[in-house]
């Protein structure tokens, strides 16, 4: 038995599952997925929430891998390391608004088919 689900609903859920992040990195980032993950009986949106969840995790891990050192030569070099790494860091943001904004318009134009980020490590 196939079961119809509402397009503009599966959009909505979707995007706001992957465009969580913009409204806050911390645990709203993840928490908006898991919230909608658990009230939509949609396989696409879950699937979504998903992915979303999985590519926070993955920001938060590389935001904690590449910041702390640069912290760390930052305070050393009294802000001079900060300096030259900030292009590392631009790329940083670059690379996740970049995604995050490909998700979003992923799932408004094509809302049958879940998103899949590239490159990232998949935990649930």
């Amino acid at each position: 038995m196939q079961t119809s689900f509402d397009s503009d609903k599966r959009k909505l859920l979707s995007a706001l599952c992957h465009g969580a992040i913009f409204f806050s990195t911390t645990l709203f980032s993840i928490g908006v997925p898991i919230i909608i993950s658990i009230i939509s009986d949609d396989p696409v949106v879950k699937s979504n929430a998903k992915e979303s969840i999985n590519f926070h995790f993955n920001v938060w891990f590389w935001a904690t891998v590449i910041g702390v050192p640069l912290g760390i030569i930052s305070f050393i070099t009294f802000g001079l390391g900060g300096i030259l790494f900030f292009p590392v860091v631009a790329l940083g943001f670059a690379i996740h608004w970049g995604l995050t904004i490909m998700a979003l318009l992923h799932c408004l134009s094509q809302p049958d088919e879940p998103f899949r980020y590239p490159f990232i490590f998949r935990i649930i």
